[in-house]
C-alpha cells in the first residue's frame, strides 16, 4: 500500500493499533480494581489477552518498520564517506525520498565534473611529456658541450616541474569518487616492486633494502597510490642512509601502520612538521623538490590516514605511515 511508504502515515497506524491494544489491558485493569473480574470469564480474559498482544505488537511492528529506513539511510551515508558506495541504495518514506533523489543527482553530477577534471589534467600532463623530453635532451647536449651550470640548471628545473605534475595527478587520482577506500591493496606486492626498483638504482652505494612486509597485510585505496606513498619514503630514505634501509608493517586495531627506516643522519625534530609541507626541503643541495613528504602527507590524510616522522632505532630518521586496513 503506497499510503504505508510515509514515516507519518506508519507512526499514525502504529499509535492507532497500540491504543487499540491497551484498551483491552486498560478495561482489565478497570475490573480488576473495582473487584468486577468475576463478570468475565477465563476464556473472555484470555480472548483479552491475546487480542490485546496482537494490536500491541502489531503497533511496535509498525514503529520498527517507520524508523528502520532511517537506520539503512545512515549506513548509505557512512558507505559514501568511505567510499564503499558511489549513491544511496534504496527506497525511503515520501517525506526523505526526493532528499534522497536529490543527493544522488548532485553525487552523480560532482561524479561527472571530477572525472572531466581528471582528464583534463591527464591531457596536459601527457601534452607537457613531450616538451619536458625535449628540455631534458638539451640539458644533456649542454653537459656534454661542457656548460654543466646550464645542464644542471635545466636539468633541476626540469625535475621539479615532473614532480610537480606527478604531485597533482596524484592528488586528482586520489580525489576521484569511489577511489578513496573503495578497494584494497596488498602492501607485500607493492614493497616488492619498489626495492627491486630502487635496489638497482642505488646499486652502486651498496645499500642494503631490508623489507619485512606479512602477506596478509593489505590497506583500502589504490595500489598506484600506495607505490606512490611508499616510494616517495623509501626513495628520501634511500637518500640519506649510509648503509641500510629497513620497511616493514604491522596490523594495529583496523589499520596497517607501515615504517621506513635508514641508518642516515635524521632530521632535527624541530623542522619535521615543516617537511612535510609541499616545496620544503630539509637540505637545498640535495636534489629533489620538496615533494615528495608532501604528497605522501596529502595521499594519505584523503585515505583517512596519517603519516609521522620519528627517531630511527637505526639511528637515522623513521617515516611511520598508517593508512586504514
Amino acid at each position: 500500500m503506497k499510503w504505508l511508504q510515509s514515516f507519518r502515515s506508519r507512526i499514525v497506524l502504529g499509535t492507532f493499533l497500540w491504543t487499540l491494544g491497551l484498551i483491552p489491558l486498560l478495561h482489565l485493569l478497570f475490573l480488576a480494581l473495582h473487584r468486577q473480574m468475576r463478570l468475565i470469564s477465563a476464556a473472555g480474559i484470555k480472548i483479552f489477552l491475546i487480542f490485546s498482544s496482537l494490536f500491541i505488537l502489531a503497533g511496535i511492528w509498525q514503529f520498527r518498520a517507520a524508523i528502520l529506513p532511517f537506520g539503512r539511510l545512515r549506513r548509505q551515508l557512512s558507505g559514501l564517506r568511505d567510499g564503499s558506495s558511489t549513491r544511496i541504495e534504496g527506497t525511503y518514506p515520501t517525506e526523505v525520498q526526493p532528499l534522497v533523489d536529490d543527493l544522488n543527482s548532485l553525487l552523480e553530477h560532482r561524479e561527472r565534473i571530477v572525472r572531466r577534471a581528471l582528464a583534463k589534467a591527464g591531457d596536459l600532463a601527457h601534452g607537457l611529456k613531450t616538451p619536458l623530453a625535449v628540455l631534458s635532451q638539451e640539458a644533456d647536449r649542454a653537459d656534454a658541450a661542457g656548460q654543466q651550470e646550464m645542464a644542471s640548471t635545466l636539468s633541476s628545473q626540469v625535475e621539479r616541474m615532473r614532480r610537480q605534475i606527478e604531485y597533482h595527478l596524484a592528488q586528482a587520482r586520489a580525489a576521484t569518487p569511489g577511489n578513496v577506500l573503495s578497494s584494497r591493496c596488498s602492501v607485500l606486492l607493492s614493497v616488492e616492486g619498489l626495492t627491486r626498483t630502487l635496489g638497482r638504482i642505488y646499486a652502486g652505494r651498496g645499500l642494503a633494502i631490508v623489507a619485512d612486509i606479512p602477506s596478509e597485510h593489505f590497506v583500502r585505496g589504490q595500489r598506484e597510490d600506495l607505490e606512490e606513498m611508499l616510494g616517495n619514503l623509501l626513495d628520501n630514505a634511500c637518500k640519506w642512509a649510509t648503509s641500510k634501509v629497513r620497511i616493514q608493517s604491522v596490523q594495529e586495531d583496523r589499520a596497517i601502520v607501515i615504517t621506513v627506516d635508514d641508518d642516515g643522519p635524521g632530521i632535527p625534530s624541530s623542522i619535521r612538521d615543516q617537511v612535510l609541507r609541499r616545496g620544503v626541503r630539509y637540505d637545498e643541495t640535495a636534489p629533489g623538490s620538496g615533494l615528495g613528504l608532501a604528497i605522501v602527507r596529502d595521499l594519505a590524510e584523503l585515505y583517512e590516514g596519517s603519516i609521522a616522522l620519528e627517531n630511527s632505532p637505526m639511528g637515522g630518521l623513521r617515516a611511520s605511515l598508517r593508512l586504514p586496513s
